[in-house]
């Protein structure tokens, strides 16, 4: 099943995350998600590990034009030239003449050079070597920026999401702008959310793991996750949420467990930053 961007383009409804794998234990658990059948896989400057992607991708016997394969320009590199060359460090780590979808990482406002970041996406989009543009982590205000330089809206906008941080506010500005969500820490990993009473509930009414039940919400709400695991098994089943729709009630109920500030480690895009 694929979602349609707002530039025609389309991306699978839900993906792969490979952060923080590395090494062979990354190009052995890429490889089996792939025999999964994942098809968006998603990676990162910063997750070190866009050579074992592309690495399994090619030991794959799946023709590259079924792939959707995304990584994100660092902090480091929002000047304008160096998030050209970032992008084609990242081709090159990954073996590949396009990128699928480029996305900038964080905002980091305190260097405040991310809409540069965004000037030099919309330049490689427009010259062939990214095919889909977009953002992660960014606030309302963060994509009124950028599209106030550029008028150009973001396809996508990764962000974490989860039972505990529905991301309710951003959501609905996505919506007005015509932007998907992408959910990174889909599961609200270390958080427990397996163990609430709406997510063991809606699991055991329809004889399904909590997690298929909360990525069963996500694709319910519109959002795109991007779960992690290097079981075979677990990839299986994480991709195995088609055979079963939530009711109104249980997705509400499983929606009602936000908190105030439900993010993982505190993350807020204004004051956090990764280089």
């Amino acid at each position: 099943m694929n979602t349609a961007l707002r530039d025609g383009a389309a991306i699978p409804e839900i993906g792969f995350g490979t952060s923080p794998l590395k090494g062979e234990d990354a190009i052995r658990a890429v490889g089996s998600a792939i025999e999964a059948g994942y098809r968006l896989i998603d990676t990162a400057v910063n997750y070190e590990n866009e050579s074992e992607v592309g690495e399994a991708i090619r030991r794959s016997e799946v023709e590259r034009a079924e792939f959707v394969v995304q990584s994100k320009i660092p902090g480091r590199d929002h000047a304008y030239d160096r998030a050209v060359a970032s992008v084609r460090g990242s081709l090159s780590r990954l073996g590949l003449d396009q990128l699928d979808v480029g996305l900038i990482h964080w905002p980091n406002p305190s260097v405040d050079l991310y809409a540069d970041a965004w000037r030099a996406l919309v330049d490689l989009q427009r010259d062939g070597l990214v095919r889909v543009i977009g953002v992660s982590n960014f606030h309302p205000h963060h994509l009124a920026r950028i599209v106030d330089v550029t008028g150009v809206v973001p396809a996508i906008n990764q962000v974490e999401m989860h039972p505990y941080f529905p991301q309710f506010a951003l959501r609905a500005e996505h919506e007005r702008l015509g932007i998907i969500t992408e959910a990174w820490s889909p599961l609200g990993k270390g958080m427990n959310a397996y163990g609430e009473a709406p997510v063991r509930d809606a699991a055991a009414a329809h004889g399904v793991s909590p997690a298929q039940a909360i990525l069963r919400w996500h694709v319910q709400l519109g959002s795109v996750p991007l779960p992690k695991s290097e079981n075979p098994q677990r990839q299986r089943e994480n991709l195995d949420v088609y055979g079963f729709t939530l009711t109104d009630d249980e997705l509400a109920a499983i929606t009602g467990l936000a908190r105030a500030d439900g993010r993982r480690f505190g993350g807020d895009p204004d004051t956090h930053e990764e280089m």
